[in-house]
Formats: structure tokens, sequence, C-alpha cells
């Protein structure tokens, strides 16, 4: 029996209500079904016991998957000394072998003993200067043995290391600077002119560019700790981080927070130390820890390789010269193959780690081929987990893989994949990803707020905190983590909701598609739209031709593709080819940086001029709605990034010009010479005077020229309205705009894609009742905002023209227990369910609250413009 669903189709007996499953085996492990029959059982007992109780506060888990969830998978505690700073690890090892090879700088070496010894000097000479523990100290120096020794020495000295990379924007520099407001800043020549003489007037600034040090003649004996105050639970460095508002946030690390993290790395790759690691990050990104401080660490050598050739440096290998671990980002490994020499015979290193970004499997497959003795781990976290907090080891064959998992949760860690209530989800199934244990930060620097909202008590282990971090997982049926986005990369499109990871996921499905990402961006009209940019996968030998491909051919090609897999709204608009992606200092995408789309990034045939006046006309309208230079008289509408939402601006724009057309028409025709023939002749329209007056005591069929109504639908309209007749000023037909925004709002049963909502707060009530009358005063003031829709019992919706329309302001009492006030208008008021009456102007709804234990008072607007 053939049944649709070739993965799993649940098949219900209309009879008797039981019900079998019919699975693919290859895809569906046979336990995994039973676990899916357990959870349907589990929510119908439950729906039926109580069909008020709301479906996601069901519980489906039994006992046993619930503990395989959160306890057997996170198994992981292991001893670490949770008691020493970063530091006190480091002193440690210079203790037992001074003499060895700390660090190697270009022709330069320098051993553990002068490495902790001109870290010594630099840190009394803070300590002087009144450094003192959790003290943000600033250090902007570019990669030399200055940096590592001013790292150390602000450890040492109690501060906490907030690192500014001079290759980094100035302006970027000033906003960290501004946020963590040190009162100290350690810089060379390259840091001064990075940062700017202004941006630090203010500080005291200790400058390595100088001849002589004036801290030389300090002590090279190691800083007392307990003499300072300083303990494990301290900072070691506040690390700043891209903010959703564009304003960066600073991440605090704690030394105990360091110290399994660099444990648990140097037990994976630095037991059987030979030649230790490069350092390949910027300073200013946290994945340098692993291998600045851990061959430290380990008793292993630091190298310092030139950020202008590192790539090449790493590629070229010397016998006897393999690392023991290197790390890069994907985007740098993807550089690193691509420079491989074919001759190569050594690999560079035992062990490769890979994190920041989502892995290509193909540039894990380069070195699965090439160098197969190579250790591949894909490493995974975020800032606010210390580094990371998962790995996979890459050992199986990557063939046909799409997707490389991220792994298991490191020592001490503890990772869940919990439902919007703050439960596990059923083994398998998609859900944010919250992380536990030894490694979550304190917290936002100077972000009380953000810091309470993202790291949260733990509901599983007492006294522990998590960190919600804003990505999607699920579990593999080997009990390993896949990483599947961001929920905050989520858009919002025309109404819908996408996830532009999903997309790009499905692009690389496409043979010429090697990496691809998905963004929304703003077109010329200001309207967002999806827009695609690709990395083609290049065969051997058609490296040239592939130069040569037409980008409009590729991106039908693309398009075509999408087609067949997604939904229209998913389909991206344009799609920009690329030779490589563009990368931060960090070696992350660098989403600010990728291109607008020009013509040749839309799917389009070959270009044929248009014809006559009407042709013209509307190529020069498609242009416009489009954002796109050219548009010829073969090209498709909606190939070129058109959608519903621009048809109905297109057919206003017609109607301007007289030139009368449905939009279903261009649905029918969407090619610019068919629409053209098909557009009717041209024809005048005359704007006839408002015959409603204030002294109108009846409203008349005949007074009404813009809409045909019956007497009885306008009797209709008028009961509808407050105040009846004397309150109408005017009633006609709506817009094709108006007519797209009833259409969508009665095709949605919950909320409005056109709802626009917005928060404010003020001082006091009486600052908000006057915002509320100037309010008032804008509505009294514009047609526009008293018209209200009526469509019920109606031949044809009309817009009906208030002459007074108060505002509909509602007081509400919020939970002083319920958290932020405006997190708690959010929920209640989430535009996602909300919907306000068309049929009542203005079209605008505020709701007003006191913030609990305070004066402030919290506005929480909604209404379609």
């Amino acid at each position: 029996m053939n049944l649709p669903g070739s993965l799993l189709t649940l098949e219900i007996n209309a009879v008797d209500g039981s019900f079998r499953w019919h699975i693919d085996e290859n895809r569906w492990a046979p336990e995994k079904i039973g676990n899916v029959t357990q959870h349907l059982e589990n929510f119908l007992s439950v729906a039926t016991l109580n069909p008020q109780q709301p479906v996601g506060r069901i519980e489906l888990l039994s006992a046993e998957e619930r503990g395989y969830l959160l306890e057997d998978l996170n198994r992981t505690e292991v001893e670490y000394p949770s008691e020493l700073c970063v530091h006190e690890l480091f002193e440690a090892q210079v203790r037992r072998a001074p003499d060895a090879v700390a660090l190697v700088f270009e022709a330069q070496s320098i051993s553990y003993g002068e490495l902790n010894a001109q870290a010594n000097r630099l840190a009394h000479h803070l300590i002087d200067l009144g450094v003192k523990p959790d003290q943000p100290v600033a250090i902007c120096l570019k990669r030399s043995p200055a940096m590592v020794v001013g790292l150390l020495a602000i450890l040492k000295a109690g501060g906490a290391y907030v690192p500014l990379d001079p290759a980094y924007p100035g302006a970027r520099l000033r906003q960290v600077l501004d946020d963590a407001a040190p009162r100290l800043l350690l810089c060379d020549a390259a840091g001064r002119e990075a940062l700017g003489a202004e941006a630090i007037a203010s500080l005291s600034v200790i400058d390595f560019s100088g001849g002589e040090l004036s801290w030389a003649h300090q002590s090279a004996d190691d800083p007392d700790p307990h003499a300072l105050g300083l303990t494990a639970r301290h900072l070691a460095y506040v690390i700043y981080t891209s903010g959703s508002t564009g304003t960066p946030k600073g991440v605090m690390v704690e030394h105990q927070h360091l110290s399994n993290y660099l444990q648990w790395s140097n037990r994976s790759f630095y037991q059987r130390t030979s030649n230790g690691s490069p350092v390949t990050h910027s300073m200013s990104f946290d994945g340098i820890v692993t291998t600045l401080f851990g061959p430290l660490l380990a008793g292993t050598k630091l190298h310092l390789l030139d950020p202008a050739v590192q790539i090449n440096s790493l590629a070229e290998s010397k016998d006897g010269q393999t690392f023991d671990l290197v790390k890069v980002t994907p985007s740098h490994l993807s550089m690193l193959n691509k420079t491989m020499h074919d001759d190569e015979e050594e690999a560079p290193t035992k062990a490769l780690m890979v994190g920041g970004e989502a892995l290509v499997p193909a540039d894990m497959q380069f070195w699965q081929r090439r160098f197969p003795n190579v250790r591949l781990i894909n490493h995974f976290g975020p800032t606010e987990a210390t580094v990371g907090c998962a790995a996979f080891e890459i050992t199986g064959d990557l063939e046909g893989i799409t997707s490389i998992p991220i792994g298991r949760p490191i020592s001490n860690t503890r990772l869940y994949v919990l439902d919007d209530h703050g439960q596990p989800v059923p083994f398998g199934a998609v859900g944010e990803l919250y992380i536990g244990g030894a490694g979550v930060a304190r917290g936002y620097l100077n972000r009380p707020e953000l810091t309470a909202e993202r790291f949260i008590a733990s509901a599983f282990v007492e006294g522990d905190r998590l960190y919600r971090t804003g990505d999607l997982a699920r579990y593999l049926p080997d009990g390993n983590l896949e990483f599947l986005g961001r929920n905050d990369e989520q858009v919002k499109i025309r109404g819908f909701r996408i996830e532009p990871g999903e997309i790009a996921a499905r692009l690389c499905e496409h043979e010429r598609v090697r990496e691809a990402v998905v963004v929304a961006r703003d077109d010329r009209a200001g309207d967002k739209r999806l827009v695609a940019y690709v990395v083609c996968a290049l065969q051997d030998g058609d490296e040239a031709g592939a130069r040569d491909e037409d980008p409009g051919a590729l991106a039908g090609a693309l398009r075509a593709h999408l087609g067949g897999l997604l939904p229209d709204y998913m389909v991206p608009a344009a799609f920009v080819r690329l030779e490589a992606l563009p990368l931060t200092p960090n070696g992350k995408l660098d989403r600010k940086a990728l291109p607008a789309p020009d013509d040749d990034a839309y799917a389009r045939t070959a270009y044929e001029a248009p014809q006559g006046e009407v042709e013209t006309l509307l190529a020069g309208i498609w242009a416009e709605l489009l954002g796109i230079e050219r548009v010829g008289r073969h090209d498709n509408f909606f190939e070129l990034g058109g959608h519903s939402l621009l048809a109905v601006q297109l057919m206003e724009r017609l109607r301007r010009q007289s030139l009368g057309v449905e939009v279903r028409t261009l649905f029918a025709r969407p090619v610019l010479c068919d629409l053209a023939a098909s557009l009717g002749s041209h024809h005048e329209v005359i704007v006839p005077a408002n015959r409603i007056s204030e002294e109108s005591t009846a409203i008349t069929p005949q007074m009404l020229p813009l809409i045909d109504l019956t007497q009885e639908e306008i009797d209709r309209i008028v009961s509808t309205v407050p105040g009846d007749v004397g309150n109408i000023q005017d009633i006609y037909g709506l817009s094709p705009l108006q007519d797209g925004i009833l259409f969508h709002h009665l095709l949605a049963t919950e909320g409005d894609p056109y709802l626009l909502v917005s928060q404010m707060a003020f001082a006091d009530r009486g600052l908000l009742d006057r915002y509320l009358a100037a309010v008032q005063q804008v509505v009294d003031r514009h047609d526009i905002l008293r018209t209200a829709f009526a469509w019920q019992g109606l031949s044809s919706p009309a817009q009906v023209v208030w002459r007074k329309a108060p505002l509909d302001v509602f007081e509400v009492e919020l939970d002083k227990d319920g958290g932020p006030g405006h997190e708690q208008l959010r929920r209640r008021f989430d535009p996602r369910h909300y919907r306000i009456d068309l049929g009542r102007a203005p079209l605008m709804r505020f709701v007003i609250a006191r913030e609990p234990g305070s004066e402030r008072w919290l506005l929480w607007c909604c209404g379609i413009i």
C-alpha cells in the first residue's frame, strides 16, 4: 500500500479509533517509534481527562525518558582545581619546568621562567596603580609577546582583562571602552592609533611602544593572591560580543569558569605534548583562550603567528613541527584547505578543532582524505559558557552528510533542550539549548536586566544556573546534539515567520552550492525580502567555466530547486554568488559586509527591451517596486522577487495611471509583455466632492458616489458607529492595499500580520497622560487615523471615516512576581495571538500599567497603520 509521507505516516481506523505507523526502517529506529507512540498516548490521556489543560503544558515524556535527557546525558562530573586562579595554574607549570620554552614569536623564544618574571613585574606595577579584584583593565596590543605578558599580568594583579583588538574598527573599540569604563589601558603604538587620542585621554595608559619599560625594576616574584583578596570567584576577563541592538555586551567570566574549560582542553589535547599550538584568533574573540592559555598550562609552546600570513604559515608545516592542536573557525578552515600544497605529506597538527560557526562537512572530508590520522573536533559553545560547552570528534565517513553534530557536553557541563515552558522536549524534537554547570558565566557587565533574562536558576539541579542560548538544537539517536540555528535569526516576511537557516540548509543540498547563508534585508523601497548568498561548489576542472556561468541562470536554477522544496514565501528574491563569504576579524560571517544584490542576482531571461508605451510604463513600475535597475519584456514579476503584497501595490500604481487590471490577472500572466497586453484602456477618474456634512441627519445611496451600497447596507454601517450619522464623515470603498489588509485579517484566526506593536516607559502618570493627549490630537487631525472597516452584511467592504474617534486606553495591573513589566505586557498581548476590532476607529489600542515597585508607567501600543 502506498501512503503519503515516506518517512512516517500515522494511519487511524475511523471505526474503532485504533492506529498504526508506517515507517521507513532505514531512517526510524523501532525504539524511537515506541517513544513517539508513548508521547501520543500520554498526550491523549491527559487531554481526555483534562480538556482545559493548555497543550503546551501536557507532559509527554515518561519518567525513564525524562531521566535519560536530564541526567544520563549530563553525567560529566570530573574533578578540577576550582579554587585556583588561572595564573596560579600557569605558575605551577613554571615551577615544574622554568627553562622550558613557553612562547615562540618569529625568531624569538621565551622560557616559562622569563615569561613569568616579565608578567610579574608588570603585575606589581598594576597593583601599585590600584588594580583590585574584578576591576576591568583594557588591553589593546597587536599580537606579540607583550600581549601575552599583559594578559598574564592583569590576571596576576587581580584585574579582569578587557581585550581590544587593534584591527577592529575604532568606533567598535570606543563602544567597548565606554561600556567597560576601565581606568587603566595597556597599549602599544597600534593600540593608540586604533583607539584615537580622544578615547584614551581620560585613561591611565601603560605604553609598550617606548624603549625602556617603567616597571622593569619591579619584583619578579609571583604576587600573593591571598594578600590581594583574589579568589577563583573573581573575574578573569570581560569579552564583548555582538548585541542584537547593535551595542556590544560584555560577558563576565570568572577564574573558576576558565579553569574548568582549560582542564578539559588540556586533558583532551595536551596530554602528550610536543609542539603546542598556534594562536589563530583575535584577542577580542574568546576562541583564542583554548590555544593561548592551553599550552601555557600544559607546559608546551605557545606560537604567535603573524595574523597577515597565519593561514599560509599553517599550510607550510615543517618536518618535526607538527602542532598538538590547531583551532580555527570554519571560514578559516576553508581558506586553509585552499592553501594546502598538494604534495604536503605531514599534517600540520595532531588535532584540528573547528568552532565558532556551523561546520561545512566538505572541509572536514578534505582532512579525512588528506590526513586520516588527525583528530577532527567540532567544538561548540557561546562566550557566555566560557569558550565551549560541547565537542564532537568526527570519526565516521562524512559522505552525504549535510550537518555535523556539536556532540556532547564537556566536563562538568550540563546541556538541556527545552520548550517554551522550560521543560525538556522529547528525544529528537527541536527546542532551545540551555547550558548549565561550571562554565556558565557570571552575566553581562552593566546589563542586570539582560543578565536576569538570559541567566536563570536551574529547575533541574539545585544551586545551578542555566544560560539560555537562543540556539535551536535536537538530540540525535546516538545522544549527540545537532545545532539547527538561532531562534533570534527568525525573521518575519509578509506575516510569515521564517528560519533562514532552514533555507540555507536546503540550498546546500543543491549540487552547485558549497556554502550558503540567507538574510532578510531591506530593498530600495524599505520592504524586507530574503536574499541568499552562495559559494558555489567547484568540480575538478570547472573553475573557469563556473566564473563565466550566467548569474541569472544560476539564480533561476536555485529558485527552481527551492520552489520544489519550500513554500513560495521562503524562496529568496535574489541569489548572490560570492567567491567566499565575508569574515569578521574573528573569522565569523560578517553579515554587514554581504553586498546588496544587483540585477544579476535575480532569475531572469535574456534581456529584451520593453516595447510600446504600456510595456515601458509597466517596466518602470516593476523596477521601482522590486528595487532593480532594469526589467525586460520577458521577465517574470515573481521570479524577480515579487510577491502578493507587492502585487497589491502594483495594482494601486496602475490605477493611478488609469490602467485597470485585477490582481488575479498578474498571477495568471506574470510576464511583463503578457501582462501589458491584458491591461485595460486608459480612462480618467474624477473624484467627486464629499456630500456628507455635519448637518446631515441621514445618509442615502446618492450621497456615496464612491461606493455602491443599498440603503439597508448604509443603515447597517450607521448602526455600528457610536453617535450614528452625526459621527460619520465619509464612506467609500477600500483601496487595493486596504483590501489586502482586511483579507489577511480575516484569513488569520490568531493575531494579525499587519499589527504593529511598540512599548514605551514614562517616569510618571502625568507624563503618560500628556503623551496620550498628544496622540489624540494627531488622531483628531488626520482622517485616515479615524477610519474603520465595515464588511459584515455588505456586498462590498467599506471604510468609514469617523468625525470623533477617542483613543481606546485599557489599564491593567501587573504581577509583582511576574518578571519585568514590559515582558509581562509582551506575553499578555502577544501580537501572534492578540487581535483588534477593525470596525472600531482608531485602529490603535493602548494598554497602560504601573511598573511593580516603581513610579514608572508602561505603555503598550498596537495598531494597523
